[in-house]
């Protein structure tokens, strides 16, 4: 069986990556990765800390997810981190992604929060999600 937390990431960087317009906005490619990567210039975004619950029922296996993405730009530009995680949270939100060995019950983007690191001055811009799965099978 797969993890939930896995097939939920998967399922994310398939919808991401089918989306023009987002890869456009990422410079042409899709641009979002479990670490920051070595030597690359923003903007890209990261997976960032996930929590997943037992939201079992009497009859089915699941799981509760609160998860982020973080999306991080260039110096003095939050627009461009803005706009990216805009289109994640158009891309996701209540999107009926399909999970390998899952069934997506609910997915929902419940913050977004914009932030300015004072050492680097990048912009970062977190999406927070919850998502309820069910285990098939």
């Amino acid at each position: 069986m797969t993890s939930p937390i896995l097939a939920l990431r998967r399922a994310i960087l398939d919808a991401a990556s089918a989306d023009a317009e987002l890869r456009a906005l990422m410079g042409g490619a899709l641009r979002l990765h479990d670490e920051p990567p070595r030597g690359a210039e923003p903007v890209y975004a990261l997976f960032s800390d996930v929590r997943a619950t037992d939201w079992s029922t009497d009859q089915d296996r699941g799981h509760e997810q609160s998860l982020g993405i973080v999306v991080w730009s260039e110096p003095g530009s939050a627009r461009t981190a803005l706009a990216v995680a805009e289109r994640l949270d158009a891309l996701l939100d209540d999107a009926p992604l399909a999970l390998d060995g899952h069934r997506l019950v609910n997915l929902r983007v419940t913050e977004l929060a914009s932030e300015r690191d004072k050492e680097t001055r990048l912009t970062r811009v977190t999406l927070r999600l919850r998502a309820v799965t069910e285990v098939v099978g």
